[in-house]
């Protein structure tokens, strides 16, 4: 395909999706991880899950169209099959390779929380924490291949992006000691 990566829509699509992509698995995880088995008291639980999966399925959802206009340029040599294993793309094999085993791994994720009624609770946590090294996976990719990732912004929207995970880690943190201290009061 001739064109110039400026003049194609499918590359500006490719862009603005992956960095959808990010975004909204950066804050699908710093919520899951904020409010991890307990609720904070203000907020009931129906309201953050539903956030959490409306952000989750944004995040897929942009994920999907990300791979399949990555695909569909051809302006790179990236094909359906690299897309899904990781590390044999023809175009810069490691970077790709950890947004191809972040995907696998978003996908299954997905996949366990469409068939969590049908197993056991421990099982589907297990497999759903793996959305935790899926979002480190995602961000090194965009580092590592994202076309705006060394720029200014690129390089705020990691910076962001770790800021937001780390707090929600601190929050977690925060809560789990309170809890702990209720629990030694009673």
């Amino acid at each position: 395909m001739l064109h110039t990566l400026a003049g194609n829509p499918l590359w500006y699509l490719t862009r603005a999706t992956g960095v959808v992509a990010l975004v909204a698995l950066t804050l699908s995880v710093a919520l899951g991880v904020a409010t991890l088995g307990r609720v904070p008291a203000s907020l009931p639980r129906f309201v953050t899950q539903g956030v959490h999966r409306a952000i989750a399925l944004t995040a897929v959802g942009a994920l999907l169209v990300h791979v399949a206009t990555v695909v569909l340029d051809g302006y790179v040599p990236i094909g359906w099959w690299a897309v899904v294993v990781p590390f044999v793309s023809g175009y810069h094999p490691f970077w790709v390779g950890l947004g191809a085993a972040a995907s696998d791994l978003v996908l299954l994720a997905v996949a366990t929380s469409l068939l969590r009624r049908r197993m056991r609770y421990r099982t589907w946590r297990v497999v759903h924490l793996a959305t935790y090294p899926a979002w480190l996976l995602a961000l090194l990719h965009y580092v590592g291949v994202g076309t705006d990732a060394r720029g200014h912004g690129g390089l705020l929207l990691v910076a962001a992006g770790v800021v937001v995970v780390l707090v929600a880690v601190v929050v977690r943190l925060v809560l789990l000691a309170r809890a702990s201290v209720r629990e030694a009061r009673a």
